[in-house]
């Protein structure tokens, strides 16, 4: 049981106009589970590549926080998610975090560590607090491509316009967000398919 509740608000860098959520989360939870929050709040799908970037207090330094790949240990050795408490790294409000989702497309977001505070018994986290704007599609491309991807859907008349829209599998609100259409799924559960 959590005492204490971190909230924040996570922005989708680069967005105009800002993609951003604002999550409660335990004081329990590690990087892992943050990611997977993050993840559901935002919309994503969970099927590429991530790392955090935060700064390690006591030896002033960043480190990389995310799911280790030996190929590349030797050149950016990272910390495993599930091993990282989020409260030995984020002790003040104020404080940010970067994250990237996707090192192909390289969705940056910033995290910002808004409140520390008491946990309300009896409620549920974590919790979606609120946001604004749909998430872009998975694989379009980074900001670039989804702005081109949203310069194509409001032009019924070009030329890649029926393509997008049989990729995309239906229609695209891009100022449709609704805290209460996010679920938010287990992170031992999401771990446990990973580490298989």
């Amino acid at each position: 049981m959590s005492n204490s509740i971190y909230q924040f608000k996570i922005e989708l860098k680069d967005t105009d106009p800002l993609i951003w959520r604002r999550i409660a989360v335990p004081d329990t939870y590690t990087f892992w589970d943050l990611h997977v929050a993050i993840q559901d709040a935002m919309g994503w799908a969970d099927c590429h590549l991530h790392n955090f970037k935060v700064l390690d207090a006591v030896e002033n330094k960043i480190i990389t926080i995310g799911i280790p790949d030996e190929e590349f240990e030797e050149e950016l050795p990272v910390v495993p998610g599930w091993e990282a408490p989020i409260t030995n790294f984020l002790t003040e409000e104020g404080e940010i975090v970067e994250y990237v989702y996707d090192f192909g497309d390289d969705w940056e977001h910033k995290i910002l560590l808004e409140s520390i505070l008491p946990a309300v018994q009896g409620k549920k986290y974590p919790l979606c607090l609120g946001g604004e704007r749909n998430c872009p599609p998975e694989d379009s491309g980074g900001v670039p491509g989804y702005d081109y991807l949203l310069e194509v859907l409001a032009d019924p008349k070009h030329e890649e316009y029926e393509a997008m829209t049989d990729w995309l599998g239906g229609d695209l609100d891009p100022d449709y967000f609704d805290c209460s259409d996010v679920k938010f799924e287990n992170p031992k559960k999401r771990l446990k398919k990973i580490l298989r």
